[in-house]
């Protein structure tokens, strides 16, 4: 029965997404459907390859971790990025990077932030030995590092480059270049497929850690493989469209909720469709329904906080 109703779910929700999608294709177009697709198009691809990234990581982590409130932003990751921009604004020039995009730029930032985050992750794991809570502590530190170095050289800055600057760091779905996308959705594949190659570890690490040594998984080594196909995930989604801090917690939230059962092959698949849902739609109703000015990800943002705080008063009750 559980069977049917999971089936059944993910049928619903595989409807639900192209129905958007199709809607978010064909909706007001005036007849210049190349012009439509073209650009809509992009955006569409765009949100799947978040979605898969972001659901399949987000989920993962919290496994690894033992706790669904946590996303792999606590690594610091999204601050990272933040710091790199703003050196890149604050040295080279708001204009002349912007002018400058190339694939080579963004591969450039890719390689930076998994490259440096590996490289904390691998220093401190071993400092820690195997310790995962300690290591997320120097996370949330070093992300308030980065975030006060950031705002620091921000305060610097001549104001015509802090705007530029700041229209970088708003996660962005509407100019996302071509090659960026065929590139990202590459690595994004890569590292969704060690994690799901590894689904069934990450079912028993839910028995807990003593209980996954007993049976015959080398967690300090599983942990760090899985960290580094997490870090490559959420690195690569934020280089490509900007930070977007609380859209993995919502995908992962709703998908434990719809979705009763502990098997990762089958969380995975429901909560890559939920995100695909919720982008899709989200965009279609700011930008075609309500024609706010705004975009999705101020959104999610907003959401995603008064979602965060919600689960912590129903938590709280439940205790």
């Amino acid at each position: 029965m559980k069977n049917t109703n999971y089936w059944l779910k993910i049928l619903g929700l595989t409807i639900l997404s192209l129905i958007f999608i199709v809607l978010f294709l064909t909706y007001n177009t005036h007849g210049n459907w190349a012009f439509a697709f073209s650009l809509r198009g992009k955006k569409v691809a765009t949100f799947i390859v978040v979605a898969l990234a972001t659901s399949i990581s987000t989920i993962s982590f919290q496994t690894l971790t033992g706790n669904q409130f946590l996303t792999p932003g606590i690594l610091g990751l999204d601050n990272l990025y933040v710091f790199i921009q703003t050196i890149l604004f604050f040295f080279v020039g708001g204009i002349t990077m912007l002018s400058q995009e190339s694939l080579w730029m963004f591969f450039a930032n890719v390689v930076i932030m998994t490259t440096l985050s590996v490289f904390f992750l691998l220093y401190f794991l071993e400092k820690t030995t195997g310790n995962l809570f300690l290591l997320l502590m120097v996370g949330m530190v070093s992300g308030t590092l980065f975030s006060s170095l950031s705002t620091f050289m921000q305060v610097l800055m001549d104001p015509n480059e802090y705007d530029l600057l700041q229209g970088k760091l708003f996660a962005s779905f509407s100019n996302v270049n071509s090659q960026y996308l065929l590139v990202a959705t590459l690595l994004i594949v890569l590292g969704s497929a060690y994690l799901w190659y590894v689904a069934p570890e990450l079912n028993v690490l839910l028995l807990g850690n003593d209980q996954s040594i007993n049976l015959g998984i080398q967690l300090a080594s599983f942990q760090t493989r899985a960290l580094i196909s997490i870090i490559l995930l959420t690195g690569v989604a934020t280089a490509l469209v900007g930070p977007t801090i609380f859209l993995g917690f919502i995908v992962a939230t709703i998908s434990y909720r719809l979705f009763d059962t502990y098997q990762h092959h089958r969380l995975f698949l429901g909560s890559f469709l939920v995100g695909i849902l919720l982008l899709v739609s989200g965009q279609f109703l700011v930008e075609q329904i309500f024609h706010w000015r705004t975009t999705i990800s101020i959104v999610i943002q907003f959401v995603g906080g008064v979602f965060f705080l919600l689960k912590i008063i129903a938590e709280r009750r439940k205790s």
